[in-house]
């Protein structure tokens, strides 16, 4: 009975490393394999939690910069490569809209 519940435990905490490793493991080989889109996500996430609402509205229709129309152009050539940025950048941006008023 008590060498059950110890191969019972064994085997739920096997089952629980499987599964926390198979959700988390694609997320950290993810994040290494574009360290420069990594450097321009966290650049885009620190510009837009430093930006009072002011200052996001004020910017928000103006044109792109060279380097910003650079990255797009890198960002649609490569949907893995926009996949990870969306998914680094989106719930950041999105918090700072929300707080703005800029979304519902």
């Amino acid at each position: 009975m008590k060498g059950q519940k110890v191969m019972f435990r064994c085997f739920y905490l096997f089952a629980l490393l499987s599964i926390l490793s198979a959700l988390l493991l694609p997320a950290l080989v993810g994040a290494q394999d574009y360290p420069i889109m990594d450097r321009v996500a966290d650049k885009v996430i620190q510009k837009y939690q430093n930006s009072t609402c002011g200052q996001l509205l004020q910017n928000r229709g103006k044109p792109k910069s060279a380097m910003e129309q650079k990255a797009v152009r890198f960002l649609k050539s490569d949907p893995q490569m926009r996949a990870a940025f969306i998914d680094k950048v989106a719930g950041p941006i999105a918090n700072k809209m929300f707080e703005c008023g800029m979304i519902p």
